[in-house]
């Protein structure tokens, strides 16, 4: 009869086969699912399923942003627009911080005939902020998303915010504006009298302040950001997407465009209606087999009642 140490030894010798089969069954579907963009100096990007990751990879400067990597930024999102697998992006930073803003030492050794003096729809100083997008962005924010940085966050769909980071406009001590969309995005997402606050005074607010005021969407703890904004990407996935991004689109022009109601109201119906025989009948059509029902999320096969 084999000792109770001999059995023990045993099944940690299976416990660790399973686990290395669990591993390398892991790496062999990851390079199945995941391709890695070398093009980029100033960026990492990894395409993972139906969800592209950017990370701006500048760790030694808190990732600011200089017009090398605007450059790459709006390349990678001008990528994602027209990759047509690609149906959600997670924008975060690497290193621990999202984005402390424009690199002001860039800016400091700059002539003023190398500054961009004139409004372009294209690239601005932080590189994507002037973009519209048809499909979902998501920021992932640790450490600080200040200044330029808080530009870009505020640019995202969706924000998931680590409890320790920073966000705030640090710009205000040096005399730089905010003109990557901050005055415009702050006060639409928070109210204009929080935006003024953050605005005038530049004081910074952790991620709990950021969630209380509405600017986060989530917040996490410190090291799981990322793996939280994957999850909602993942979660985003599974939804027909055309009506999502429909829907998404409209409660834009509504905040942004529409110059009444009644124009925002039809302006959604005129997309919506689109939308129906596309999804919307097929959709009905599983909801009557059950799939969805009481309020489920699984949507590949019929919903069991709750006893």
């Amino acid at each position: 009869m084999l000792s109770v140490l001999e059995t023990t030894c045993q099944n940690k010798v299976k416990m660790n086969t399973k686990l290395h089969r669990l591993n390398h069954l892991f790496k062999v579907v990851r390079k199945m699912t995941t391709s890695t963009d070398s093009t980029y100096k100033n960026i990492l990007v990894d395409k993972v399923g139906g969800i592209m990751t950017i990370a701006i990879n500048r760790p030694e400067k808190r990732n600011c942003v200089n017009p090398a990597t605007a450059k790459e930024l709006v390349q990678a999102f001008n990528n994602f627009e027209k990759d047509e697998e690609s149906k959600v992006a997670v924008l975060h930073g690497k290193g621990g911080n999202f984005c402390a803003g424009y690199d002001l030492s860039s800016l400091a050794s700059s002539e003023i005939t190398d500054l961009q003096l004139e409004y372009s729809g294209g690239q601005a100083p932080m590189g994507p902020s002037r973009m519209c997008f048809s499909k979902p962005v998501i920021a992932c924010i640790d450490g600080y998303a200040v200044a330029g940085g808080l530009e870009l966050a505020l640019l995202c769909d969706l924000r998931v915010v680590e409890e320790s980071s920073i966000m705030g406009v640090f710009c205000r001590r040096f005399g730089v504006p905010l003109i990557d969309g901050g005055t415009v995005r702050l006060q639409k997402l928070i109210g204009l009298s929080r935006a003024m606050d953050l605005i005038l005074t530049g004081q910074g607010i952790s991620g709990k302040e950021a969630y209380e005021i509405g600017l986060a969407n989530r917040v996490t703890a410190t090291g799981s950001g990322l793996s939280e904004a994957i999850n909602m990407a993942q979660t985003l996935l599974k939804f027909p997407q055309k009506c999502m991004n429909t829907d998404r689109q409209s409660a834009y022009n509504a905040a942004y465009n529409a110059v009444s109601l009644d124009d925002a109201l039809q302006y959604e119906y005129e997309n919506g209606i689109k939308v129906v025989l596309e999804e919307s009948l097929p959709g009905a059509q599983k909801f009557t087999q059950g799939v969805g029902k009481h309020g489920s999320f699984n949507l590949n096969s019929p919903t069991k009642p709750k006893l």
